[in-house]
């Protein structure tokens, strides 16, 4: 009988949907939204609830860290500030080792162009292939060029010209790709130089346009002479 049940065509029991009048307000939540809203609900009230637990049954003479790393202003609380995390040799360090992780990247990258255009040059010297053949006079030179033509190859490859020069444009884009990047790299190295030559000790000034000799739209910085010992 049940799978006879089964058989019986059923009646699809559609969900109700938003009546006109409040279409302003959206789709109407079903059971299962209802759901995952009440658990996410529970599940932030659990948060607060052992977070108050913990405020609540916290010893005020205990020390710990935060109390020597932050402090209050006007009532309010400021965490460490991440600025003054390093000190100012340990930024001059990570300064200096990244410049020689990009000095290294733009030396591999020009060497990579070198061979890059080393290769292209090759392809684009390369004499044609062929066979040369001689003759004594004019009719063993008719008699050559008659058998040549007679001949017949088997296969002809007739896509592969097309074939080399895809790949050959695929190369020049490549290496107009590199030397982009070497480009962007020396910026990037040139701007940390300056960045790191600021951080050094040593009263320096920024210049005005009109004391630029050769204009530039980076910033230049003058040093104040100082007596070496």
């Amino acid at each position: 009988m049940s799978s006879l049940r089964n058989a019986l065509p059923r009646r699809a029991h559609k969900e109700r949907s938003q009546p006109q009048a409040r279409k302003k307000f959206g789709v109407l939540e079903k059971h299962k939204d209802y759901i995952v809203r009440a658990k996410a609900y529970h599940k932030k009230e659990q948060a607060l609830q052992t977070l108050k637990e913990k405020a609540a049954f916290r010893n005020p003479d205990e020390f710990y860290f935060k109390m020597v790393k932050t402090k209050t202003v006007v009532g309010v609380h400021r965490p460490e500030s991440e600025a003054n995390k390093y000190t100012p040799e340990e930024l001059l360090l990570m300064k200096t080792q990244d410049m020689g992780y990009i000095l290294q990247k733009i030396q591999s990258e020009k060497k990579k162009i070198e061979r890059h255009t080393a290769t292209l040059q090759s392809l684009d010297n390369q004499p044609s292939k062929g066979h040369v053949y001689y003759a004594e006079d004019r009719e063993e030179a008719k008699e050559v060029q008659l058998k040549m033509s007679a001949q017949t190859p088997v296969s002809i490859d007739k896509t592969l010209p097309d074939r080399m020069k895809r790949k050959t444009a695929a190369s020049y884009r490549e290496l107009e790709a590199r030397k982009s990047r070497v480009n962007e790299l020396e910026k990037l190295y040139m701007d940390m130089a300056l960045k790191k030559e600021l951080q050094k000790k040593g009263r320096k000034r920024k210049l005005r346009e009109d004391e630029i000799v050769c204009p530039t739209s980076k910033p230049v910085y003058k040093w104040r002479a100082e007596r070496k010992r």
